[in-house]
């Protein structure tokens, strides 16, 4: 299977902004119900943003409203997701995959890092 390619971490201040990007060689983003994850160090990997397929409705975990947006360019079949007023415990590995995520899919993922 093609992995999900992810890109657009690096360190970042604490308040500072980053913006994530997703892409797949295969799979079309707008017919799958998409979603961000991360795992931090010791840490189960968590599911943060989810967009639906079509309507592109959107849901976040509690400690990420109001600072992140999801969301997906459908002619480029990217999809994004941008941190604002990001903080240290923000810092973990971001993954993009299908949600519910499909094992075999999971790429490399980006680091963020947040820290003064």
């Amino acid at each position: 299977q093609v992995q999900f390619v992810e890109s657009g971490g690096g360190l970042v201040q604490p308040g500072g902004s980053l913006r994530l990007s997703c892409t797949h060689s295969e799979i079309i983003f707008s017919v799958y119900a998409m979603g961000w994850y991360r795992q931090a160090p010791g840490k189960q990997r968590e599911l943060v943003a989810s967009i639906t397929a079509y309507f592109a409705n959107t849901d976040y975990t509690d400690s990420v409203k109001g600072r992140f947006t999801i969301s997906r360019d459908n002619a480029n079949n990217t999809m994004y997701l941008q941190m604002s007023s990001l903080k240290p415990e923000d810092t973990a590995v971001y993954f993009c995959n299908v949600h519910p995520s499909w094992n075999n899919y999971w790429g490399q993922g980006t680091q963020v890092t947040v820290s003064s």
